[in-house]
């Protein structure tokens, strides 16, 4: 093929496309929609949220008894599963089976797509792992000139020792280990009595990262380094920790994306940490998609980096059907060229320039709805995926299936993707589904609205479950649920 030189080149390319291209994972909310622009595109995923339904979503029909520890061990038993295999070899081109992408995956993937003849369309697991350490974040941001909160990074061994290396910070602390989802490894520490809480897991990492607690709020900016430049997309708003959605302290809920999400400047600010960050990525030898979380402290507008996911998100599913991702396309596609055989020469800068104006950012919101009681039930009732409306009443009732959140056209509708169905166990931070709607569903204190609570509300009366008598087989029904050995499948 001729080398691409615009948008419009990229566009007929992924439609033309004829190699089998796979996003592998447990559901396939990350990528919602992208086979609607990439031809030959197929999910193959442990989860059906779509009851059969939906056509580019394979769902190996048996199931076999497993305890999973990750969402890597979910994507290496896919791999490993006959069905999936007989799948993928019949969609393939001689030793060619096509190109895989990742929500997460480690060494023994790499490994079996070798043997199936799929590329993966990331950098090797070894450097994302590296890439993925909050402490080596903070490293790489201090020399692209991206600040983080003010911090140490030190081993701490007891408490007297932590208020040693962090005697500069003050006394109100925030302490994080190197890897894991915030909602589970952000420790708040303002007394001895908060720190024994954490002291176990504290004391057990080499190094950790200890920050000064400022009032701010969380922000997410996602982008793609590629050989040309990294591509910039908006910045959106955080839920974190609202009780109503998670059951932990800290843990990421959904986004809002909206065109005045934070100042001008602000915006402007974050935009540019993210370039200079992605072009640091680029020198440590990282390129692709990847996500930046940002704190913006309330009392002084200063912009700090937060921490890095080098990988497709949970914030992907709204950076993916934004307006300027369908005015031009959506930031995955330069992901897949990136890692494809072709050459491209694409102005990046005109590129940021048109999507950093106000008009390419409508406005969408998502809710991560999870079970948040401390019960254990097997679920009879569930949400059909697809769009609800959200009457006068402020009830809520299905309307029709769809499998893409742009299927809801107004901020009474929403798009709502089933992650727990009957027959699952509901259990303490159990994923129940996902909606995504038009509009804000936070206020300008960062609160959520009425709209948002009726939506939860609604949501969650829609699932009904049977109480499990025996406490050993909550036990046992937890350790095999999806994502109940406290690990986020989205």
């Amino acid at each position: 093929m001729n080398k691409i030189n615009n948008i419009a080149d990229v566009r007929r390319h992924f439609r033309n496309n004829k190699e089998p291209v796979y996003f592998i994972s447990a559901t396939n909310f990350n990528l919602l929609g992208i086979g609607d622009w990439v031809g030959n595109f197929r999910h193959i995923n442990y989860i059906d949220c779509f009851d059969g339904q939906q056509r580019n979503v394979f769902v190996p029909k048996e199931k076999f008894p497993r305890d999973f520890e990750s969402i890597e061990d979910i994507n290496n038993y896919l791999l490993e599963h006959k069905e999936v295999i007989d799948f993928i070899q019949s969609r393939a081109s001689g030793d060619d089976a096509g190109v895989a992408a990742f929500l997460m995956f480690d060494e023994h993937t790499e490994e079996i797509c070798r043997q199936l003849g799929l590329r993966v369309a990331f950098p090797p697991a070894e450097l994302r792992s590296r890439m993925d350490n909050k402490i080596e974040t903070v490293r790489i941001g201090n020399k692209a000139g991206v600040p983080s909160v003010p911090n140490v990074l030190a081993r701490v061994g007891s408490y007297q020792e932590l208020l040693e290396v962090s005697r500069e910070l003050g006394d109100d602390l925030v302490v994080q280990t190197a890897y894991g989802d915030s909602g589970h490894t952000t420790f708040f520490i303002a007394s001895e009595d908060d720190y024994y809480k954490h002291a176990e897991e504290i004391e057990a990492e080499p190094e950790v990262k200890i920050m000064k607690r400022i009032n701010c709020r969380g922000s997410a900016i996602e982008a793609c380094a590629t050989r040309c430049g990294t591509v910039v997309g908006p910045l959106m708003t955080e839920l974190v920790g609202f009780k109503s959605l998670t059951p932990y302290k800290g843990g990421w809920c959904g986004n809002e994306m909206f065109a005045g999400a934070f100042s001008q400047e602000i915006r402007d600010k974050a935009r540019e940490y993210t370039f200079k960050f992605g072009e640091a990525l680029r020198e440590e030898g990282y390129r692709g998609y990847f996500e930046l979380d940002f704190l913006i402290d309330m009392d002084n507008g200063e912009v700090y980096l937060g921490e890095l996911n080098p990988r497709v998100t949970g914030a992907s599913s709204l950076t993916n059907v934004a307006a300027f991702a369908h005015s031009d396309i959506p930031l995955f596609l330069f992901h897949l060229l990136e890692f494809s055989d072709v050459e491209f020469d694409l102005d990046i800068e005109e590129i940021n320039e048109r999507w950093s104006h106000p008009d390419s950012v409508d406005s969408w919101s998502q809710l991560v709805i999870k079970h948040t009681d401390e019960s254990v039930d097997l679920l009879t009732r569930a949400p059909r995926t697809g769009v609800w409306t959200l009457g006068a009443d402020n009830r809520i009732a299905y309307d029709h299936y769809s499998y893409h959140p742009h299927a809801a056209e107004n901020e009474r509708e929403a798009f709502f993707l089933r992650i727990s169905g009957p027959g699952d166990f509901r259990y303490e931070g159990a994923d129940l589904g996902i909606l995504i709607t038009r509009g804000r569903l936070m206020d300008d204190d960062f609160q959520l609205t009425e709209r948002a609570k009726a939506w939860i509300e609604g949501i969650r009366g829609e699932y009904a479950g049977q109480p499990l008598q025996d406490p050993l087989v909550e036990e046992v029904a937890v350790s095999h649920a999806i994502g109940g050995g406290n690990f986020k499948i989205l």
